[in-house]
């Protein structure tokens, strides 16, 4: 069956648009049911951060789809939210393009420590994308996306141990704790949290 959402004749004016390459900033034109595209400028490819299909978390028709899927749309959900909290990032700090550069590097380097250290890597990418955003406006990004609850206090509970003195007491909030210290290169290696991080210090030195 067709997901409604996907059907043209319930397409509007809308349905095809340019999204800001998350990589490097150029616009790229997206139809509404693309599910990724590949950026003509640094041939970055990325998945469109305004696409809900294939997952049960933001589709409004995902009760009459959901177990009709192609299976190369199984799993892009963490995939999909990070990038449409990268693209709200970048609209909050709007012309502030050295915070923006902060948030990608931080990131970026959140997604290695993720990667090889464990934890949830798409509550770890929101955090990252996030740390540097008012916490108010934090909150308003996830439900402006229809962040589902689980996640969103995920993130939010991260981003407040991040805000304090005492040790993140969360694998993923020890990540980004580690990202976010790479980046200002501030830390001396002995307070990182994962050992990723130090391995990755040493690297930059």
């Amino acid at each position: 069956m067709k997901c409604p959402g996907q059907d043209m004749q319930y397409w509007t004016d809308n349905a095809i648009f340019e999204v800001d390459c998350p990589k490097c900033g150029k616009p790229v034109e997206f139809y509404k049911d693309d599910t990724s595209r590949k950026c003509p400028h640094c041939e970055n490819r990325f998945v469109n951060p305004k696409m809900d299909f294939g997952c049960a978390a933001y589709c409004p028709f995902a009760e009459q789809c959901i177990g009709t899927l192609p299976e190369e749309f199984k799993g892009v959900q963490d995939t999909l939210l990070k990038d449409k909290v990268a693209v709200e990032v970048k609209r909050y700090f709007h012309t502030d393009f050295k915070a923006i550069s902060r948030a990608t590097k931080i990131a970026r380097f959140a997604e290695n420590i993720g990667k090889a250290e464990g934890g949830k890597l798409a509550v770890i990418l929101c955090c990252a994308y996030l740390e540097g955003v008012a916490e108010k406006n934090a909150e308003d990004i996830l439900k402006k996306l229809s962040t589902n609850d689980a996640i969103t206090d995920e993130v939010l509970s991260v981003l407040k141990q991040l805000k304090t003195d005492n040790a993140p007491d969360s694998i993923e909030a020890q990540i980004v704790h580690d990202a976010v210290s790479l980046f200002s290169e501030e830390n001396p290696e002995n307070q990182f949290f994962t050992k990723t991080a130090q391995e990755m210090l040493t690297e930059q030195a």
